[in-house]
């Protein structure tokens, strides 16, 4: 809607500079209050009685589950990068001085949102007068609309949470001002087959993998490189390019020669090697072990650089 020119947002200076103050408070608050639910939950869990067989199921379910917490921090974290990003892109709307009188006056005539006693809602107050000011200063045409989620000091919640409350209502009209308490309901009578669009098109969520599942990919890619490495390293013994050679001959040319090991390989080894090959072969089952061309064996390290690198490792950690 801001693209295509729908909306405009109107940003006052006191919200850009609270956003950016909180928002890493919040992020952070989102993630911690997921784990302690989760150890909360887990808690109670072994605690009842019942069949431990399936408490276990459910435990493990759960810590799966409490595994992706982090990556639901994330989510977080880029949402708020998108908030940010609509905020800046308007142009800070500063306070003006008779702005700051107005609001002054709100506050010794305790008039809503500074109607609560032993609270001080000096910010509110400059909101709503900065909305005022806007809206006075607006061209013929232009329709504003207030949007809040605080309905407790600037809707008139004795009747209907819904509607302004009665000290400033009357600023308020059914076609040039408009207040609302959902951003959702703002928009949809602004066009509501674009909203309607908008949310079926994001209304898909996309299950993010547990730990489990990552760990399990991650020792299937380890095993399929590895053999990949296996199989060239047998091509080349075949054709005498890497030799085998007995532990006494190895001792006896490693002090000569550090890089020994890049050409031969200890008998004992090589026979460990081609056993565990043929256990490799076993475990990915036939189809699953090449051979592979150069795309299908770049995909695979790739694959598992990025479920190592997504897990803590540098990128391009490949050893096997």
């Amino acid at each position: 809607m801001l693209t295509e020119g729908y909306v405009r947002l109107l940003v006052p200076r006191i919200v850009l500079t609270e956003f950016q103050k909180n928002r890493e408070r919040i992020a952070e608050r989102a993630q911690r209050s997921l784990s302690t639910h989760f150890n909360l939950v887990k808690d109670a869990i072994r605690k009842v009685d019942g069949d431990n067989k399936q408490k276990t199921r459910v435990l493990e379910y759960l810590s799966n589950v409490d595994q992706r917490i982090p990556l639901v921090g994330g989510v977080a974290t880029g949402t708020l990068d998108r908030i940010e990003g609509v905020l800046k892109a308007a142009a800070p709307i500063e306070t003006s001085d008779e702005v700051k009188l107005r609001a002054a006056d709100r506050g010794i005539y305790r008039k809503a949102p500074c109607h609560h006693e032993n609270k001080n809602a000096m910010a509110d107050a400059v909101l709503i007068e900065i909305y005022f000011e806007c809206v006075k200063k607006g061209n013929a045409g232009e329709r504003f609309a207030f949007v809040t989620h605080n309905k407790h000091d600037f809707s008139d919640m004795a009747n209907n949470q819904k509607i302004p409350h009665p000290d400033f209502a009357d600023d308020f009209s059914r076609v040039k001002s408009l207040y609302f308490v959902t951003l959702a309901d703002c928009l949809r009578r602004i066009d509501p087959a674009l909203v309607q669009e908008a949310i079926f098109e994001n209304s898909y969520e996309q299950e993010v993998r547990s730990l489990s599942e990552i760990l399990e990919a991650m020792d299937r890619l380890t095993t399929q490189v590895w053999y990949n490495r296996h199989k060239n390293l047998e091509w080349a013994i075949g054709r005498g390019k890497h030799k085998v050679v007995s532990r006494d001959e190895w001792d006896a040319s490693w002090q000569k020669r550090k890089a020994y090991g890049q050409t031969h390989t200890i008998d004992t080894v090589w026979e460990r090697a081609l056993t565990a090959g043929k256990r490799a072969e076993q475990q990915l089952g036939k189809g699953n072990y090449g051979p592979w061309n150069d795309f299908e064996w770049g995909m695979l390290n790739g694959k598992l650089s990025a479920l190592r690198w997504a897990l803590g490792d540098e990128w391009d950690m490949l050893d096997t």
